[in-house]
């Protein structure tokens, strides 16, 4: 057993030659060695080890009733004898090996799935490609984690006691790794460092100052320079430009998309300098248009908004729904009633718009979250300026168009599923937090629908210090509970 195995092979022979200086020529000389000795070489603690195994190899010696080795330690030895310095032979060491064993610290490279421990019911569809179901994959979880113990076995110990199994944080680490291997890898995110003075917040970069609920999901949230075409003035004249061609009728969107997307930068340092929801409508009013949010957000996350959420409905949707209406309504009689309201609020109503409305609201039923913080209901014949906003949550919200800040943004959306895709942008390109009331829904959707799958951090508004994880426990239950659903029908 090595006994400084971080040793380099420089400073071994370094300290071979050092100790025959002093006179140590057989390893029963050893017992004489101090530390003072060693630190022209070796660190404090790394003399202290080496001495420490030294008293003991000469202790479990004389205590057996032997004499330490008298091998000579010259140069003439072999590079084997030479090493014995600072290496211990399994014999001398029998008792401290028992007591506190040497693991290989990178068996992970190594290890092998204990395939052939794995029964024939689990080997059938694992060798056809397919997924096994639930029972079998948590055998094959406990069956993996075996061998794993095998190779490490640090349980789950506090005070002395284990808790559990002892392998329940194995097991779960095990998970997360496979789910986090599975997603899709997006940059990692800076969190704030909290015990920072607030005195000091302007030395301190602003993407350090920024909460992690601002940065999350982002890829460019903090764009240090402006693109080498462009100028400050440059950005100026573009910024004024959009504004006369939001107030035409017939703008073209192709050339909106352009200098949207050249003033990314400015748009975006105006939001993270915190200017109101009204300040930034004047300057940038086709942000809050579909056409300018879609760029903005495509620049801040790397996400085609509206594509992208529209490429998972036709992916995901019908399973989803089939899951609600079918096994959900099972299970929960709250569920249940909410979508029989919804069936005869439906009535002979079709189409993709209603097939979202109903899923956003049966996911907001199955999580038990507030349907009022998404959407607000006024009259049928309300104008939007007649919508009393002091009533409306300050998150984004649907009326009959969005809402930030009790500010009415647009009143002319075509569709559901273009509202809904803005107020779900709204929350990434005005750095809002996702509200504790709808934690659950919108993660949900970000993971599954606008395939925004951070491995570390959340979007979700942090009302206490209770720390969050950063894959809602909830969220991943029912993604599970859909597979597996899938998984029976075929």
């Amino acid at each position: 057993m090595e006994v400084l195995p971080e040793l380099p092979a420089v400073t071994k022979n370094i300290l071979e030659e050092h100790m025959q200086s002093i006179g140590v020529e057989t390893h029963d000389d050893l017992r004489f060695v101090e530390e003072a000795d060693l630190m022209t070489i070796l660190r404090p603690v790394q003399a202290r080890k080496l001495l420490s195994v030294w008293k003991q190899k000469y202790k479990n010696a004389t205590q057996l009733g032997g004499t330490p080795e008298n091998s000579s330690l010259s140069s003439e030895a072999s590079p084997d004898q030479s090493l014995s310095l600072i290496s211990v032979s399994p014999q001398s060491s029998s008792s401290t090996s028992s007591s506190s064993p040497q693991l290989d610290t990178h068996w992970e490279d190594n290890f092998e799935i204990p395939w052939t421990k794995f029964p024939e019911e689990l080997m059938q569809p694992l060798e056809r490609g397919k997924r096994p179901g639930p029972k079998l994959r948590r055998q094959m979880v406990r069956f993996v984690v075996t061998e794993m113990m095998e190779k490490c076995p640090h349980v789950d110990i506090i005070e002395g006691d284990i808790v559990g199994t002892g392998y329940h944080s194995l097991v779960k680490h095990l998970q997360n790794r496979i789910e986090n291997v599975r997603r899709t890898s997006t940059p990692k995110i800076r969190k704030r460092k909290h015990e920072s003075n607030s005195d000091d917040t302007d030395e301190i970069p602003l993407e350090e100052r920024a909460a992690m609920q601002d940065t999350y999901g982002c890829i460019k949230w903090n764009v240090q320079f402006l693109p080498r075409e462009e100028t400050q003035e440059s950005q100026q004249q573009k910024m004024e430009k959009l504004k006369e061609m939001f107030q035409q009728s017939d703008a073209n969107p192709e050339e909106v998309k352009g200098p949207m997307k050249s003033t990314f930068y400015t748009q975006h340092q105006h939001v993270n300098q915190g200017k109101s929801i009204k300040c930034l409508r004047e300057d940038w009013p086709f942000l809050f248009d579909e056409i300018g949010m879609s760029v903005h957000f495509k620049e801040l996350t790397g996400i085609n908004l509206k594509e992208t959420f529209i490429r998972n409905l036709d992916l995901k949707g019908k399973s989803l729904l089939n899951y609600l209406t079918t096994v959900c309504v099972k299970k929960n009689k709250k569920f249940l009633q909410t979508y029989a309201r919804l069936q005869r609020m439906r009535g002979q109503q079709s189409g993709c718009s209603e097939d979202v409305k109903e899923m956003v609201l049966l996911l907001l039923s199955y999580f038990d979250e507030k349907e009022e913080s998404i959407f607000f209901y006024v009259d049928e014949t309300s104008l939007a300026e007649d919508v009393q906003l002091e009533q409306v949550s300050l998150t984004p919200a649907i009326i009959v168009c969005g809402n930030l800040d009790q500010t009415l943004i647009n009143t002319n959306i075509p569709s559901f599923i273009s509202a809904f895709c803005l107020m779900f942008g709204s929350y990434y390109c005005f750095n809002i937090h996702y509200p504790s009331e709808l934690a659950s829904t919108l993660e949900f959707l970000q993971r599954c629908f606008f395939t925004i799958n951070p491995e570390k951090g959340t979007k979700v508004e942090n009302k206490n210090s209770k720390r969050r994880l950063n894959l809602n426990p909830r969220v991943l239950t029912l993604i599970q509970e859909i597979t597996d659903h899938e998984w029976c029908d075929t």
